[in-house]
């Protein structure tokens, strides 16, 4: 992902994130159960950090276009919010049970592309 990608990327998330919270504080805390609209934010909340460090990774790699874990990293984040975000917004919806099994996965993808970002910071 080069950084202009990763910045725009992020900036789109970011806007998504935005619509999203309002949606579930608006349209959804009226028609779903307190612990589920609880559920839908935490996917947001986690969502919206992950463009925020996806917009930082973007600027990181502008002036360390060499590092590779920065690279890493921002894959990292995107992959966790589609994983993590993603399948809680569908469990809040309704979906199957099953699919809160991506759920981890997300989380796992958010803890490499911080490892990552570490990496990328601590190499010279």
């Amino acid at each position: 992902m080069t950084p202009r990608l990763a910045i725009v990327t992020a900036a789109l998330m970011m806007a998504l994130a935005v619509a999203l919270g309002a949606f579930g504080a608006h349209a959804l805390k009226a028609r779903i159960a307190p612990e589920l609209v609880a559920v839908w934010q935490t996917g947001v909340t986690y969502h919206a950090w992950h463009a925020i460090a996806l917009f930082v990774v973007g600027v990181l790699r502008m002036h360390a276009t060499d590092r590779r874990a920065f690279r890493i990293a921002g894959g990292l984040f995107v992959a966790g919010v589609v994983l993590f975000s993603g399948s809680l917004y569908a469990l809040a919806l309704g979906a199957p049970a099953w699919l809160g099994l991506a759920t981890p996965f997300g989380g796992l993808a958010f803890i490499g592309g911080w490892v990552c970002v570490a990496l990328g910071a601590a190499s010279r």
